[in-house]
């Protein structure tokens, strides 16, 4: 059993067995959103938190240790409760948003080309542009059914090479998309409503529209 105890437990920056607080309930969350985690989402670091954690840190090589540690916290996309990165619109600091927009990536687009991965990557940017979205990367990927990767779970397997350079090159600004704020997959079941957008542009087996 592991015990945290010591300063780094009273400043919050590392969690683990026995840890309490909004701040593991916020790992519970997104462990839960990603299929890792079963349990309530209580605040409470026991067991069930700890093998969730373990289970996340192996699926992305990470030490597999069950502490949310530094590194851990970036993959899981959450800021330090210390000192939490500066996001601007549309500006990204924090190489966890990285992660998280390329596990998006992979979810969404693992089988499409590397254009077709940076445009799916370039659409999430996009959306922290516009009003109609939220200002946030993670906010953007968290929000309620705008991701199917998201809802059954293909966000959370392990992230490729390719995968990882597409958000980094969206990051970057590229955006083979000409801007959408929308993708879908014209030969899959869609809601009639995302006919209704002006398509710009199909990459891959993606429409992308404004």
């Amino acid at each position: 059993m592991i015990s945290l105890h010591g300063p780094a437990a009273a400043q919050g920056t590392v969690l683990s067995w026995g840890s309490k607080g909004n701040d593991v309930s916020s790992v519970q969350q997104r462990l839960s959103q990603w299929g890792y985690y079963n349990g309530s989402v209580d605040g409470v670091y026991g067991y069930e938190t700890y093998r969730a954690v373990q289970n996340f840190q192996r699926n992305n090589g990470l030490s597999q240790d069950g502490v949310v540690g530094k590194a851990t916290r970036q993959a899981l996309g959450l800021s330090s409760p210390v000192a939490a990165p500066a996001v601007s619109r549309g500006t990204v600091t924090d190489r966890g948003d990285a992660t998280l927009l390329a596990r998006v990536i992979e979810g969404e687009a693992a089988d499409e080309p590397l254009q077709g991965k940076i445009a799916v990557g370039a659409v999430i940017m996009n959306r922290t542009k516009s009003a109609a979205f939220p200002r946030t990367i993670s906010g953007v990927i968290f929000q309620d059914y705008a991701f199917e990767s998201i809802a059954n779970g293909q966000a959370s397997r392990p992230l490729t090479q390719q995968s990882m350079q597409a958000a980094q090159m969206a990051l970057s600004g590229y955006d083979p998309s000409g801007g959408a704020l929308f993708f879908w997959n014209p030969f899959k079941p869609v809601s009639p409503w995302i006919w209704s957008r002006n398509i710009i542009t199909q990459i891959g087996n993606h429409v992308f529209a404004r």
